[in-house]
């Protein structure tokens, strides 16, 4: 059940950046336009972007450790027989477990700052709030966490599934 509720978790949140990065790409578009044609550009899209790109990332992070989709290379796991390659998966994922968990952690204090001097970027006319792109460092970074310690369980249970199995949206 767990399981479950963290593959259709990771998989919403996929949903919702590619969803979110068709509207940033959208809003570059009008943008573009608008600064050519009416020379007038669409206030404040630099700074919509500069904050949606690190969103956008962070949620698509669960997701990839879930499907296996992080960087991989197969170089070392193929000279490894398939006790080794256990043995190099178990520390690869309890090493992604820590540093999320650590990234969690050092962006704590500044989260919450964040949400305590309504903290914003930008000047004039259009300010972007940065507190809600400081929690989603948090909080992906957790769901990141325990999407990693969810693969390391399985793959010490030695129920580990192949990546064409979990790659299914």
């Amino acid at each position: 059940m767990f399981e479950s509720a963290v593959k259709e978790t990771t998989r919403i949140l996929h949903v919702l950046a590619a969803i979110w990065l068709c509207v940033i790409a959208m809003t570059i578009v009008v943008d573009v336009f608008g600064r050519f044609v009416f020379n007038s550009p669409l206030t404040g899209t630099a700074e919509i972007v500069a904050n949606s790109v690190v969103s956008i990332a962070f949620l698509q992070i669960p997701f990839a450790i879930r499907t296996y989709g992080m960087l991989r290379t197969t170089v070392i796991l193929d000279r490894l027989g398939d006790a080794g390659r256990r043995i190099f998966n178990i520390a690869t994922y309890i090493l992604g477990v820590v540093v999320f968990i650590l990234i969690a952690w050092a962006s704590w204090e500044p989260m919450i700052l964040s949400w305590e001097i309504s903290e914003y970027e930008g000047e004039g006319a259009l300010r972007v709030p940065v507190y809600p792109v400081r929690t989603f460092i948090v909080v992906m970074s957790v769901i990141a966490a325990f999407a990693y310690l969810l693969l390391c369980l399985r793959e010490m249970s030695g129920d580990a599934t192949s990546e064409e199995e979990t790659i299914s949206y």
